[in-house]
């Protein structure tokens, strides 16, 4: 048997090395972030599995090949561009409660679609723990709200006009009240700013926030792991195909 020297490339995935020993979770996992690029329903688990790159666990390493097994079974899934599509931005945010076992912050998860195909899509944990679903659910609207507005400013520039409010999609009928209620109580003053930068934009006609049921909640599948049946009612209503898939 031949000698190839030190191990370079494992499943292929490139291998780092020092002193302490070889880096292979480290570098799956950034190939994996790289795919959320055009893997939306990648970007929850991709998310979990970057928080433990310091001192990763064999769990850990297992959930990272159940995704890379998953990838192996739809090579050729990605996003589509429908061509009749129109211009028109609407947003789906959504979040837990205390999802992080360790700090206890909640997880903001959404999808902003353009026409009938989603352009962009982000999961981040949130940076201060929320004391309600409602505020957790609410700072996900906020931060929905600031990126269909900088899509806005993105097609102005390119010298497109969008017409009429953006739409805001939520399932937390709580959050929605507090954004159409112009009353500020104890109970929202933690939240005031994003209260105050959601209500001024429904009063400008910028956003229509509306309420839509978990079941149909979008941005579900970036925000907590699914079962296979709910997981892929929403990729196809993500429009996420897969070209070489029988028909």
């Amino acid at each position: 048997m031949k000698d190839l020297g030190h191990l370079k490339y494992f499943l292929g995935v490139e291998v780092a090395r020092n002193s302490s020993g070889i880096f292979l979770y480290r570098r799956l996992v950034g190939r994996l972030l790289y795919l959320c690029f055009t893997r939306p329903e990648l970007s929850y688990c991709v998310h979990t599995l970057s928080q433990f790159m310091q001192q990763p666990r064999e769990e850990h390493w297992n959930a990272a090949i159940r995704i890379v097994r998953y990838l192996k079974g739809s090579p050729g899934q990605g996003i589509l561009l429908k061509s009749t599509s129109d211009f028109q931005l609407h947003g789906w945010c959504d979040s837990d409660w205390a999802g992080c076992p360790l700090t206890r912050r909640s997880t903001t998860g959404w999808v902003v679609f353009l026409g009938h195909s989603p352009i962009s899509w982000k999961t981040k944990k949130q940076h201060t723990v929320s004391r309600s679903s409602a505020e957790a659910e609410y700072r996900s609207m906020a931060t929905t709200c600031c990126e269909l507005k900088w899509l806005r400013s993105l097609l102005a520039d390119l010298g497109i006009s969008h017409k009429g409010p953006m739409h805001l999609h939520c399932d937390s009928q709580a959050a929605l009240h507090i954004a159409k209620n112009p009353v500020f109580h104890e109970r929202t003053k933690h939240i005031e700013v994003d209260c105050h930068f959601i209500r001024n934009e429904i009063l400008q006609g910028t956003i229509q926030p509306s309420y839509v049921p978990t079941q149909e909640q979008l941005a579900d599948i970036l925000t907590k792991a699914l079962g296979r049946h709910q997981f892929q009612t929403l990729l196809n209503k993500l429009g996420i195909r897969n070209p070489h898939a029988p028909p």
